[in-house]
C-alpha cells in the first residue's frame, strides 16, 4: 500500500477504502517421527524433519464501516493462499484435485472469498456475509497471524474449517450477538449439491449404479449466540455449526460447542474451547464388508478418491456396515504477554476420537505445547515451540495411510518454529 500510495491506482484504492496486504510464512520442525507425513495427526507440520513454505497469502479487502448509523456499507475479502497448508483448507470441488487426486505437497486454495453488507439500523447493526467464509466460532484460524502458535491444536485441525453460503450476525447491543447461517455443507461446494457419479460396486450403503459425489453437499444450517461482559474481560460463544442430516460426507461434521475467553489483566488471558461433533452412516472398517468398500462402492473409495480421502469408522463390532462416528474435545490456551512484542502460550488439550474417523486411529489423545511469539518489527515475527502428543490407546504417529504405512508410535515430540514476514 505504501508503494502504491503515490500512484493513481493507489489513490483510487485509498478513496475506495480498499487495501492489499499479506505475508509469507515458512517454518520447519524436528521430530521423533521419520515417515513422510509421519507427524500426522499433528498439524500444520505434516512432514517430519523438514523445512517448508507453509503459506503465502495476499488479502484483497474492503472493511465495512460498522461504527456509524447513517448508511448501509459494504465490504469484501478475497484471500488466495499457496503452500503446504492448502492440504488443511481444501474444500471438495474447489481445486481439490491437487490434494485428492495428486497428493501434492504444495498447492493453492482460497479459504475466504466473500462479500459483506452492513445494515446499521437493525438493533446495533446487522452484518450479512456471503460466499466462502471461516466457520464459526473457534479460537484458531487457518491464516498464520491469527494464531497463538505455529502449529494448531488437534481440536482445530479436525473440525469445521469453512462454509460456503450466507451468515447473518446481529448485534443486539454491546453485550449480545446472535447469528444464523445457511450453507451447502462444510468444505463443500454448491455445484456438488445433487451431483452424481457412477458406482462400480452397488452395496447396501450405496445401492444404486450412481451415488452422490459428496453426500455432505446439502442445505446446512448454523446458529450461534455470543455474550461479552461490559468490561470486555469475559466472552462466551455457543454455536451449532454445519447442521444437516449428518450423513458421511467429505467433511460433513455436525458441530456443537463453545469458546470462552477471560482476561485476567494486561499480561494474562485464557482461551477455552470444547465441542462434540459427529457424522452418521460412516462405513465400518471393523466389518469385512465395510473394509471391502474402501476399494470401491462409496464416494470416497480408492477408485474415486485415491489420496487423502475421509476415513471410515472403527465401530467396535464386525456386523454393522456403518455407524455414527463422534469426537469429544477440550482445549485450553493460557497466554502471558510480558511485553507488547512478546506472547507466551501454553496449550493443553484432550481429544477423544471415539471411532477413529477424524485421525484414522481409534484412540484418545493428550497434547501439550509451549510456544513463544516474538515481533522484531511490525513486519517480522517468529514463533518457536515444542509440543508433545500422546495417543493413549493405540499407536497413532509415524505412519501414512496414503502409502499403507501403519503408525507405530504412541508419542510424538515435535520442536518447530516459523517466521512470518508481513507486507
Amino acid at each position: 500500500m505504501n508503494a502504491l500510495s503515490n500512484t493513481a491506482a493507489g489513490q483510487w484504492m485509498n478513496d475506495a477504502h480498499i487495501q492489499v496486504y499479506g505475508w509469507i510464512n515458512a517454518g520447519g520442525n524436528l521430530s521423533n517421527n521419520t515417515v513422510r507425513g509421519g507427524n500426522w495427526p499433528a498439524s500444520y507440520d505434516y512432514n517430519a524433519n523438514t523445512v517448508q513454505l507453509d503459506q503465502a497469502v495476499v488479502y484483497f479487502e474492503r472493511l465495512p464501516d460498522t461504527v456509524q448509523k447513517d448508511h448501509i456499507d459494504w465490504g469484501f475479502r478475497i484471500a488466495p493462499i499457496y503452500g503446504e497448508n492448502y492440504r488443511y483448507t481444501t474444500a471438495y470441488g474447489l481445486w481439490s484435485n491437487q490434494l485428492l487426486q495428486q497428493n501434492k505437497n504444495y498447492g493453492y486454495d482460497m479459504p475466504m472469498a466473500y462479500g459483506e453488507v452492513f445494515i446499521p439500523w437493525l438493533a446495533d447493526g446487522l452484518m450479512l456475509r456471503f460466499g466462502r467464509y471461516i466457520s464459526i466460532p473457534d479460537i484458531e484460524a487457518q491464516l498464520a497471524p491469527n494464531n497463538y502458535m505455529y502449529t494448531h491444536s488437534m481440536t482445530y485441525t479436525f473440525d469445521n474449517y469453512t462454509n460456503t453460503g450466507l451468515v447473518a450476525s446481529l448485534a443486539l447491543n454491546k453485550n449480545w450477538m446472535i447469528q444464523g447461517a445457511i450453507a451447502v455443507g462444510t468444505e463443500a461446494m454448491p455445484w456438488h449439491v445433487g451431483a452424481k457419479i457412477p458406482n462400480a460396486n452397488p452395496n447396501p450403503l450405496f445401492p444404486d449404479t450412481t451415488m452422490k459425489k459428496d453426500p455432505g453437499a446439502q442445505p446446512t444450517y448454523s446458529a450461534g449466540v455470543r455474550y461479552v461482559t461490559d468490561s470486555g474481560n469475559d466472552g462466551i460463544y455457543v454455536v451449532a455449526n454445519g447442521i444437516n442430516n449428518g450423513t458421511w460426507g467429505y467433511n460433513n461434521l455436525q458441530w456443537y460447542g463453545l469458546t470462552y475467553y477471560h482476561k485476567f489483566n494486561e499480561h494474562w488471558h485464557i482461551s477455552f474451547e470444547t465441542y462434540n461433533e459427529h457424522q452418521n452412516k460412516v462405513v465400518n472398517l471393523d466389518s469385512a464388508a465395510g473394509l471391502a468398500l474402501t476399494a470401491s462402492g462409496t464416494p470416497f473409495s480408492l477408485d474415486v478418491m485415491p489420496w487423502n480421502a475421509p476415513f471410515g469408522a472403527h465401530c467396535g463390532n464386525t456386523t454393522a456396515l456403518s455407524c455414527t462416528a463422534s469426537v469429544q474435545t477440550f482445549l485450553m490456551y493460557l497466554n502471558y504477554s510480558p511485553t507488547k512484542l512478546d506472547n507466551i502460550s501454553y496449550r493443553l488439550e484432550w481429544f477423544d476420537d471415539k471411532q477413529g474417523q477424524r485421525t484414522g486411529v481409534k484412540t484418545r489423545y493428550v497434547e501439550t505445547g509451549l510456544g513463544w511469539q516474538h515481533w522484531f518489527s511490525p513486519q517480522i515475527e517468529i514463533r518457536p515451540e515444542v509440543s508433545v502428543y500422546h495417543a493413549l490407546d493405540a499407536p497413532a504417529f509415524n505412519g501414512n495411510a496414503n502409502f499403507g504405512i501403519p503408525p507405530n508410535k504412541k508419542t510424538a515430540v515435535i520442536g518447530s518454529a516459523d517466521i512470518i514476514i508481513h507486507f
